[in-house]
């Protein structure tokens, strides 16, 4: 089984703990990235860019990143090449990041009521493999190419979206 990798600002600090405990219960191997203290007004930017770095330079790992919100966690860990954050609000978001989006990463909101158990939205996710669809592998490709600066969307996005992108110069 790959690693799992956690990292949470304080406020999703308690509920890191919580869910590392159950993660290893259900058999995972989890490596804790932090915060390893409650400190009120640390900064999520340092923990979602510690959990995307370990999440790139293991393949096949997954992280799981807690905070208020889960936006500001999301948008820190997808300024690195590679990686594909969303915020699990439902199982059924964290099943369709999985997937359709080859999700790496997901984002949990800790002071949102969400639909689902929050421990199973991350099972969920930890749990769901890749599709492997033609047409999901060619738009995690085309996001790849995205993050890699050498495509620009212009015009319509559809099927074959390939043809409606350009090299950037």
């Amino acid at each position: 089984m790959s690693t799992v990798f956690l990292g949470a600002d304080h406020a999703g600090f308690l509920f890191k703990n919580a869910l590392k405990d159950a993660l290893h219960v259900f058999g995972y191997v989890i490596e804790d990235l932090g915060a390893h203290e409650l400190v009120s007004d640390d900064d999520y930017p340092e923990y979602a860019s510690k959990v995307a770095h370990a999440v790139m330079t293991h393949p096949g790992s997954k992280g799981v990143l807690l905070c208020g919100s889960a936006e500001g966690m999301c948008m820190a860990a997808n300024k690195f090449e590679g990686i594909r954050a969303g915020v699990g609000f439902s199982k059924e978001a964290a099943r369709l990041m999985r997937t359709d989006d080859d999700a790496n990463i997901i984002c949990i909101p800790t002071r949102i009521a969400l639909v689902d158990d929050k421990v199973e939205i991350v099972k969920t996710f930890l749990e769901t493999p890749f599709s492997g669809e033609e047409r999901h592998k060619r738009r995690v490709g085309e996001l790849d190419a995205l993050d890699a600066g050498s495509l620009r969307a212009y015009g319509p996005i559809g099927p074959g979206a390939v043809s409606g992108m350009t090299s950037i110069l």
